[in-house]
């Protein structure tokens, strides 16, 4: 078997992908090198992606499915406003767990033109959320409203708290989860009551 044949070259490629371009940024990001921390040969490059192009595109996308298997491990109850809370908490794990792949995913880290993500993917993770505040919606726990702009709203305020954590500026609180986090998006889904 040859490195390029080896089952977990493939998912070592995109780590390794990630954790260059949110360490080091594009500029270091080479076939070459990623070849050599991924311990295979840069064939392997062309042969599962293509190209750095394809790799670049398949790093966002592989969060993208990370992020969707993190909210979909989230049960439904009855009780959909405390599932979505449920999903915000699942989301913001995935960002913790996935820091460099979530940079890419969402444009904090610098791709330098290469493509960021695919849209089917992208889109599924934002119809997860669309689906919990539908939910939400026809208990009459959320006012009637188009899911995707309330979805649109949460999602907002939740990335917004989780980009700012990441980079270390939610810290200008003792416990900003606790105190920031959780009570924003208390306020907004109080603020979408019927």
């Amino acid at each position: 078997m040859t490195s390029t044949d080896q089952p977990d070259v493939r998912q070592r490629l995109i780590e390794e992908a990630a954790r260059t371009l949110g360490e080091e940024g594009p500029s270091a990001l080479s076939t070459r090198r990623l070849a050599a921390d991924a311990h295979t040969s840069t064939m392997a490059v062309y042969t599962h992606f293509g190209g750095m192009a394809g790799l670049v595109a398949e790093v966002s996308a592989e969060g993208f499915r990370r992020l969707i298997d993190h909210v979909a491990a989230v049960e439904a109850t009855d009780d959909p406003v405390d599932d979505l809370r449920r999903m915000a908490a699942a989301y913001r794990a995935n960002a913790m767990e996935n820091r460099h792949l979530y940079g890419v995913m969402f444009g904090s880290t610098s791709v330098a033109g290469f493509p960021r993500e695919d849209s089917d993917v992208s889109h599924q993770a934002f119809e997860q959320l669309v689906a919990g505040v539908a939910r939400a919606i026809d208990a009459r726990a959320l006012r009637a409203d188009a899911p995707e702009v309330v979805a649109a709203q949460f999602w907002s305020a939740l990335h917004g708290f989780v980009m700012l954590e990441l980079t270390g500026f939610a810290g200008v609180v003792d416990r900003p989860e606790e105190q920031v986090l959780w009570p924003m998006l208390a306020h907004l889904l109080e603020g979408l009551a019927p």
